[in-house]
């Protein structure tokens, strides 16, 4: 076989590496060592190839590591994330504050309302700004 067609082949085994993985940064060095078969295939030397594959593989490393997909995603807390819990950001009517709790009927069901620290304990409308298991806490 020819050079061009072990590099090649690396390339395949690595994308199918990358499959296993869940992540793009095995097809980045893939479509290096595919940079590599091309060389190859032009008829550059061995070290030129190897050259051609580690900068084409490190240079889409990089650009992906710096585009929106290679960032590191913030944590956000499921309890406090209104994308996971549909409660977060509705509003409830809380009659009466007793010691900055209280009780209060939403979705058909008897809740506890926790005030939010910073919060004024006054009765009316507030917003749901946490879910801590049956616990609304709630600001104005």
């Amino acid at each position: 076989m020819a050079d061009w067609s072990y590099w090649l082949a690396a390339a395949g085994v690595t994308v199918i590496l990358e499959l296993f993985s869940g992540t793009f940064y095995l097809l980045m060095i893939a479509i290096g060592l595919a940079a590599g078969a091309v060389a190859a295939l032009l008829g550059f030397g061995e070290a030129v190839a190897l050259l051609v594959a580690a900068l084409v593989g490190s240079a889409a490393t990089v650009a992906l590591r710096r585009s929106r997909y290679g960032r590191q995603q913030e944590r956000v807390q499921a309890e406090r994330d209104p994308n996971v819990n549909l409660d977060i950001g509705q509003t409830v009517h809380v009659p009466a504050w007793q010691d900055g709790a209280a009780r209060v009927m939403y979705r058909g069901a008897l809740w506890d309302v926790e005030l939010a620290p910073g919060a004024a304990a006054t009765p009316g409308q507030y917003t749901i700004r946490e879910v801590r298991g049956s616990r609304l806490i709630v600001a104005a």
